[in-house]
């Protein structure tokens, strides 16, 4: 009952100052003790991928703690992973402002926020002294100015620089907001950035005697042709996951609504059926023993039950966490136990 009221003030606000204002709240509750008092009590449902153990299937996805400014108030509350990220090599400030837009009719959001963040360096920092309870992603993207034909430079710094720091590291190719990013998901692109990493990878085990798998996380906005395409440069260079997927470019769902044609990425509701059709596509291409991490439209536990039905191994939750609070974990994590007893 709380966060419907919580809710209802918080979108009288511009959506990126609510954005700030309700990460900052969540931190003084975390300072004070007050959210180990409100937390939920989710019980342990641990799960092995990627050869890591989870506690739970539900992960927060990248994009809501951009800088892991964030990590110990989050991981409180009950998901078994967490992301941050996307982060680029060197700051940068992102698009120009207003770049976030809520379409509360139709329960989504659009977004161009331009991988605004304070660089990798600072996210390390920020790793390094918190106290997370959880798993930990790290997305790593390429800078804004950095030329296409050389982002894979880009990616080998946020690879070497977060190794250390992360469970697993995934690989953004995907975002609709970053021009030209999306080029990487194709042809002798995609096989020479799969190929560098890789070695990367690699290399970095040997360095480090610990081995931290890597998730490419692909767009929506994909033909039939194109998931086979990628499945199979994803199985021949060994990649350890797929997220599926990022935001959308249609605008199909929500035509006609105030923002609808705000340019941008689509989240939310209007992306479930698409989502859970590109991860069905995908279980179906990919080798068996390749893990799918589910998100985009994961509104309630129907929602994450049907992901899961599709061929999804881990889910992960945004936009449905702004719509419905933070009891949509709870509901999603006791869903997907009591399907199994």
């Amino acid at each position: 009952m709380i966060y419907p009221l919580l809710r209802n003030v918080m979108f009288r606000l511009d959506p990126e100052t609510s954005h700030d204002l309700g990460l900052k709240t969540l931190d003084f509750l975390e300072m004070t003790g007050v959210l180990s008092l409100l937390k939920p009590r989710i019980a342990a449902t641990p799960v092995r991928v990627m050869g890591l153990r989870f506690p739970n299937r539900l992960g927060l996805a990248a994009g809501l703690d951009k800088n892991a400014d964030h990590i110990d108030a989050l991981s409180k509350l009950g998901f078994g992973f967490i992301e941050v990220g996307t982060v680029t090599p060197r700051p940068q400030p992102g698009n120009a402002k207003p770049r976030l837009f809520r379409l509360a009719q139709a329960q989504a959001i659009i977004n161009r926020m331009g991988f605004n963040n304070l660089g990798i360096d600072h996210l390390v920092e920020q790793i390094q002294v918190a106290n997370r309870q959880c798993i930990l992603g790290i997305n790593i993207g390429k800078n804004i100015d950095t030329p296409v034909e050389k982002a894979v430079d880009d990616y080998l710094i946020g690879l070497n620089k977060a190794y250390s720091h992360a469970d697993y590291i995934a690989i953004n190719i995907s975002s609709p907001n970053t021009p030209g990013l999306r080029d990487l998901q194709f042809g002798e692109a995609l096989n020479a950035l799969l190929a560098e990493l890789k070695e990367a990878q690699q290399r970095l085990q040997r360095e480090h005697a610990r081995y931290v798998p890597l998730a490419v996380k692909v767009a929506p906005d994909l033909s039939s042709q194109e998931v086979e395409q990628l499945a199979s440069a994803f199985a021949e260079y060994e990649m350890d996951a797929v997220i599926a997927t990022n935001t959308t470019m249609s605008r199909e769902a929500v035509a006609g609504l105030l923002h609808a044609d705000e340019a941008g990425g689509l989240s939310g509701a209007p992306l479930t059926n698409a989502s859970t059709e590109i991860v069905s596509q995908f279980r179906q291409a990919l080798p068996n023993d390749m893990p799918i991490i589910a998100a985009g439209g994961i509104m309630s536990a129907e929602d994450a039950l049907a992901k899961i039905d599709a061929g999804a191994a881990l889910l992960q939750i945004y936009s449905g966490l702004i719509y419905q609070g933070p009891s949509l974990i709870k509901d999603i994590v006791e869903s997907i136990e009591a399907r199994k007893s």
